[in-house]
C-alpha cells in the first residue's frame, strides 16, 4: 500500500521546503545584511574611533538643502556654501541663484540674497576677512545637436572719444546683405582714444601735435536672428548697429568673429564681490576687465589677488590675460600674462613666486598649460620642473603646500586624463622647491586610481584625504568610498574611517575650527553602474573625527585669553591652563574649495614659548610665508590632540 501524505502534512513540508528554498535564494542578501551590521557595531567601538577615526552625519533642514559647488571658511567659524545655479539650468533660467551660511557649532543655517549666478565662480580670502567672489556663469552650455541657431562673437568697435557705447542685449547687428545676429548679454564698449603723436621736420624742430583716435573694443556673444546653417560664416564682416542714430551710427559698428553652430560651451561673467562675514552679505565691487568661468583666485603676498584662466564671454580658454585685484581701491587692473587651463592650482611660495604643479579641474588641451613649474610673477618667467610620472593624468587630481608651509613641499596626488577620459592614476609625488634645480620625486601610491580626491592639511601636519571616483564623473558606479591619512614624516598612507557619502566632482572638504572635517556635495554623471539613469546631486553633509580627537577629546589643550590682532613684534601670548602640556603650534589659512582645488590653505610652524599659565607663539614675518589674513591658530600635546582653535589676524 502506498503511504499518501495528508493535506497538512503537506502544508508543512511545503512550508519548511519553501523557507529553506528562499534561505538559499536570498543567501548574498542575507550574508550582505550581517556583514553591513557587524561593521557598523565594529565602526561604533571607541578602540576603532581612537585608531581610525569616526564619521557623522549633519542635520540639514530641507530648505536649506543645496548644491555644494564651492565651501569656504570664514574667521566667523562660519562655512559659506555657494551654490548659484548649482548645475541646474532650470534654476539659472528662472534666476535663482544659492548661498547658505552654515554655523557649525550650532548647527544653524542662513539663505544670503546672491546677486548673480556664482556657479563655477573663482574665490579667495582678503586680508579684513571678506571672501572675494569673482566671476561665474553668464549661459550654461548646448551641446552638439542642440545648438540651433549659429553663434558666435562679436566685437564691437566706438570710435566716439567723447562717448561711451551701451547695448542692451537684444542688440541686432546686420550685415550689408540683411543678415542679422542678436546680443546675448549687455555690453559696454568704452570711449575711444585720443592718441597724440610728436612729428619733426627736416630740421629736427619739432611740429604742433597732431592727435589721432584709437577705436575701443568689446565682444558680446550673438546668435543668428533664425534657426539654419545659412547664418554659419568664417568670414569676417561689418555689422550695422540696429537702433542707433545720428553720431553713434557712425562711430559704432561690430565685426563678426567666427560663427558657427557647433557646440556652445558655458560662458563667464566679468562680476566681482566681497562677501562680508559680518553683515553677512555680498557687496559689489568693480567687475573684472575679462569674463570669467571656472577661474582660479589665488592671494598674494601683499594682500592682493591674482585671477587667471576660465572660459570667456564667448565661451573660450582666456588665452592668459590675468588680472590682479587690490581690495583697498577696489579695483583691477592687468597682471602678466600666462595661459593656463581653467582652475589651476597655483599656490604663493617663499619669494613671492607660484609653484603650479600641473594640477587642475577642468578645461584645456591635452598640450598646452600642462607642465609644472615656478612662475615669477615680476618676471613673467617660467622655470619648468620635471620629475612628474603621469603628466596625462593630472586634470581633477588634489595638490597642496605640505604642513609646515616652511618645507615648500607641494604634493600632488592622483588625477585623471583631460575630459571625460576614462584614465586615472594612483601616483602621488613631492616636489622640494628650496632645492636650486626642484624636481619631483615619486610618493606612495593611492589605494586606486583616483580622480576628485579632496585632501585636508591637519593640525598635526598629516594630509586627511576622502573619496573621489575611479571614473570620471563617477560613472559605472565609480565612487570610492575610503579614506586615508598621509604622513609627510614617514611618506605613506595610513588607513582612516571609511565614509558612507560617496563624492566625486562638484564635492568638497575643508578644516573646521574644533578640528574635524566637513564634507560637502557631488555631481554625478550617472546614477547607477549600467549608466543608464541620470545622475542626481548630492546634498547631504557628513563630518570626520579624527582619532587624537576620539583618544583625548576631554584633555584637549584650551586656549582662553590672548591678542585677536597679531602685534607687530609677531609674537602673542595667550593664557592657558595646559602650557606644560603644549609642545606644537600651528598658523592654519582657513580653506576655500571647489573642483578638488584649494589653494588657500597653508599650515605654518610657529615657535613656542611656555610660561607659567601661559603660551607664546612666534609668527614668521615673511608674507609670502605667511600672507595678510585671518588664521586658525591650533595647539598640540605629545599625544596629537589639538585645542580647538583661536582666531588670530596677520598683517593689514
Amino acid at each position: 500500500m502506498a503511504y499518501r501524505l495528508s493535506k497538512r502534512m503537506k502544508k508543512t513540508v511545503l512550508g519548511a521546503g519553501g523557507v529553506a528554498l528562499l534561505v538559499g535564494l536570498n543567501a548574498p542578501a542575507a550574508w550582505t545584511f550581517a556583514s553591513e551590521q557587524y561593521y557598523d557595531w565594529k565602526i561604533a567601538q571607541p578602540g576603532y574611533k581612537a585608531k581610525y577615526g569616526s564619521w557623522t552625519s549633519v542635520d540639514i533642514p530641507d530648505r536649506f538643502r543645496t548644491n555644494a559647488i564651492h565651501a569656504a571658511l570664514l574667521h566667523t567659524g562660519k562655512v559659506l556654501i555657494v551654490a548659484g545655479s548649482g548645475n541646474e539650468q532650470k534654476k539659472f533660467d528662472a534666476g535663482s541663484f544659492d548661498t547658505i551660511l552654515w554655523d557649525p557649532k550650532a548647527n544653524t543655517f542662513k539663505k544670503i540674497a546672491t546677486p548673480e549666478d556664482f556657479f563655477c565662480s573663482g574665490h579667495a580670502a582678503l586680508p579684513d576677512g571678506r571672501m572675494l567672489v569673482a566671476g561665474g556663469t553668464a549661459r550654461y552650455e548646448q551641446l552638439e545637436g542642440e545648438v540651433k541657431r549659429a553663434g558666435g562673437g562679436m566685437r564691437v568697435k566706438n570710435e566716439s572719444p567723447d562717448k561711451a557705447m551701451v547695448l542692451k542685449k537684444g542688440t541686432k547687428f546686420r550685415s550689408p546683405s540683411g543678415i542679422e545676429y542678436v546680443s546675448q548679454f549687455d555690453v559696454t564698449v568704452p570711449k575711444a582714444k585720443r592718441v597724440n603723436h610728436i612729428t619733426y621736420n627736416a630740421a629736427g624742430v619739432m611740429q604742433p601735435w597732431r592727435t589721432s583716435v584709437k577705436a575701443s573694443e568689446a565682444r558680446v556673444f550673438v546668435q543668428a536672428a533664425a534657426d539654419g546653417k545659412q547664418y554659419v560664416t568664417d568670414k569676417q564682416a561689418q555689422y550695422e548697429i540696429e537702433g542707433l542714430k545720428g553720431d553713434d551710427a557712425d562711430n559704432a559698428y561690430g565685426l563678426s568673429e567666427k560663427i558657427t553652430m557647433d557646440k556652445e560651451d558655458f560662458q563667464g561673467i566679468k562680476a566681482a564681490y566681497e562677501f562680508d562675514p559680518v553683515a553677512e552679505k555680498y557687496v559689489p565691487v568693480d567687475p573684472m576687465e575679462k569674463a570669467r568661468w571656472y577661474p582660479t583666485l589665488v592671494g598674494l603676498e601683499d594682500g592682493k589677488v591674482l585671477a587667471v584662466s576660465g572660459l570667456d564671454d564667448v565661451g573660450m580658454i582666456d588665452p592668459g590675460d590675468n588680472e590682479i585685484y587690490d581690495p583697498k581701491t577696489k579695483k583691477w587692473t592687468m597682471g602678466p600674462k600666462r595661459y593656463f587651463p581653467t582652475y589651476p592650482a597655483l599656490f604663493l611660495t617663499k619669494g613671492g613666486k607660484l609653484f603650479y604643479p600641473a594640477s587642475n579641474a577642468g578645461y584645456g588641451p591635452a598640450d598646452k598649460g600642462r607642465e609644472p613649474g615656478l612662475w615669477d610673477l615680476k618676471t613673467n618667467k617660467f622655470q619648468k620642473v620635471p620629475g612628474l610620472t603621469d603628466t596625462d593624468q593630472t586634470e581633477t587630481s588634489a595638490s597642496l603646500l605640505l604642513a609646515p608651509a616652511q618645507d615648500q613641499k607641494v604634493m600632488i596626488m592622483g588625477g585623471g586624463g583631460v575630459g571625460e577620459s576614462k584614465k586615472a592614476t594612483s601616483r602621488t609625488a613631492v616636489v622640494d622647491l628650496k632645492k636650486d634645480n626642484p624636481h619631483f620625486t615619486t610618493g606612495p601610491r593611492l589605494p586606486q586610481g583616483t580622480r576628485y580626491l579632496n585632501s585636508v592639511i591637519m593640525p598635526d601636519d598629516s594630509v586627511f584625504t576622502s573619496n573621489g571616483s575611479s571614473d570620471y564623473r563617477g560613472r559605472s558606479a565609480s565612487n570610492i568610498l575610503k579614506a586615508q591619512f598621509y604622513d609627510p614624516k614617514d611618506n605613506a598612507f595610513h588607513d582612516a574611517a571609511s565614509p558612507k557619502v560617496g563624492r566625486n566632482y562638484h564635492s568638497e572638504a575643508l578644516l573646521l575650527p574644533d578640528g574635524r572635517v566637513a564634507t560637502f556635495g557631488s555631481d554625478p554623471l550617472y546614477d547607477n553602474q549600467q549608466n543608464t539613469k541620470l545622475g542626481h546631486f548630492e546634498q547631504r553633509m557628513e563630518i570626520f573625527t579624527p582619532p587624537a580627537l576620539h583618544r583625548g577629546a576631554d584633555k584637549r589643550p584650551v586656549l582662553r585669553s590672548g591678542p585677536e590682532t597679531l602685534p607687530d613684534d609677531h609674537r602673542a601670548t595667550y593664557r592657558t591652563d595646559q602650557a606644560d602640556r603644549i609642545v606644537k603650534a600651528r598658523l592654519m589659512r582657513p580653506s576655500a574649495v571647489t573642483h578638488t582645488t584649494d589653494v588657500e590653505q597653508r599650515s605654518i610652524e610657529l615657535g613656542v614659548t611656555k610660561g607659567d599659565g601661559a603660551v607664546t607663539v612666534d609668527v614668521p614675518k615673511d608674507p609670502s610665508l605667511v600672507p595678510p589674513g585671518w588664521y586658525m591658530l591650533f595647539v598640540s600635546d605629545a599625544n596629537g590632540v589639538t585645542s580647538e582653535a583661536k582666531w588670530v589676524k596677520v598683517g593689514e
